[in-house]
């Protein structure tokens, strides 16, 4: 527990946070990969290039100075955090090196503003912080590993089949090499794939949502092939997974984590997805289709049919249980697409067209895609009616906010 001394002194830190944490972020990232090189093995290269870590980390710490005097306001955030730390490999003896290089960070950046006395207090701000993630992450370490089928850290798998789904989308089929029992899933959750990519110096790693119902003897992930563009270059792993691993290779994976699950509830279900986005969703969906208790409507946007992955999946399931509903948004149709119908909706999704096809006010809404598509279906969903705490979504990557 906090004093109330150093509560009120972090509490005034929040308006310089919320100027300079980025800043701040910023900084603490490039000291500590100067001086611990080999955390460049853990962390994603390419969310550092793009700012998305730093800008989270900001974020983090902003809410934590917020309601230092009730940390419990942010556990659930602490558990979202602690699920891709237990699934990245990060281990207690890591935070030291955290906080230390965080504290220094805020020191280089607020200069003389950073008192001894504001970063005393600090420092044990971070500790008891710190302690609750090392605490969260070591249960999460042990369910893990203490579970039907589980494990800790990574585990080699098999990539038994390799099937491409669009024309930027490929599923890999993934099996224990020891063939032994794989640990069961929540419908949403995701795994870590660890990979050493020639003419790589670290090792990559990457999480992506499985992509089938639990109860399967296989994992499968959906990956899309992250092209280049001007704002960022093509993705390293993605590119490397379509192109460089083959049906036979072994992939290092971490044990399914992730707290983007189904709630338990008897309400009707919608699922709406943009882009690879649908990954999560069609493991929603294909086990709620197979316990036949809830409605479900899908809805899928995507730019045309031939960046459409899943489809004759998502219509099996459709036809099969009448619970099941599909609906098809198509931003930019092929005329191919157009001459056979392959589409319920040209354009983007809107709060009109959302209520002609999913009308229920007490439905349960999941969404995921890339944040302006899913800052466009909240805000569609909020121009409904919707009561927020109907709306679940997932962010790929570092949290951000809609």
């Amino acid at each position: 527990m906090l004093n109330e001394k150093t509560i009120q002194i972090i509490k005034s830190t929040v308006p310089v946070l919320e100027v300079h944490g980025t800043a701040i972020t910023k900084r603490f990232y490039e000291r500590m990969f100067t001086q611990h090189p080999e955390l460049l093995h853990i962390f994603n290269h390419a969310n550092q290039k793009q700012g998305r870590q730093q800008t989270a980390l900001a974020n983090a710490v902003y809410a934590a100075a917020v309601h230092i005097d009730n940390l419990a306001e942010i556990l659930p955030v602490v558990k979202q955090i602690g699920h891709k730390h237990r699934s990245l490999g990060i281990k207690p003896e890591h935070y030291p090196i955290v906080g230390e290089n965080l504290l220094a960070a805020i020191k280089e950046v607020l200069g003389n503003a950073a008192t001894d006395e504001i970063l005393g207090a600090w420092a044990e701000a971070y500790g008891v912080i710190a302690d609750a993630f090392i605490g969260i992450e070591a249960e999460m370490y042990e369910q893990s590993r203490e579970q039907v089928g589980g494990w800790a850290d990574f585990r080699p798998f098999i990539v038994e089949k390799k099937v491409q789904e669009s024309d930027v989308i490929t599923s890999f089929y993934l099996v224990p090499q020891d063939g032994q029992a794989l640990a069961t899933f929540e419908p949403g959750q995701y795994i870590s794939v660890k990979l050493e990519i020639p003419g790589e110096r670290y090792t990559h790693i990457r999480q992506y949502s499985l992509s089938d119902a639990p109860g399967r003897p296989y994992y499968r992930i959906s990956v899309k092939r992250e092209e280049a563009n001007a704002e960022k270059p093509a993705g390293i792993v993605s590119t490397y997974l379509h192109e460089g691993i083959r049906e036979g290779d072994v992939l290092q994976l971490s044990a399914p984590a992730g707290d983007f699950t189904l709630e338990q509830s008897e309400a009707p279900v919608v699922l709406i997805s943009g882009g690879v986005g649908l990954t999560p969703m069609f493991s929603m969906l294909a086990s709620l289709a197979e316990n036949q208790e809830r409605p479900v409507t899908f809805i899928h946007a995507a730019q045309n049919g031939q960046k459409h992955a899943l489809r004759a999946e998502v219509e099996r399931l459709a036809k099969d249980n009448p619970q099941v509903s599909a609906y098809w948004c198509y931003s930019e149709p092929t005329e191919q697409d157009r001459a056979s119908g392959a589409f319920h909706k040209e354009g983007y999704l809107d709060a009109e067209w959302l209520e002609q096809v999913a009308p229920e006010k007490n439905a349960s809404y999941y969404f995921c895609g890339p944040v302006p598509f899913m800052s466009a279906v909240k805000k569609a969903l909020t121009e409904r009616g919707i009561s927020a705490d109907r709306m679940h979504y997932e962010f790929f990557g570092p949290a951000a906010s809609l």
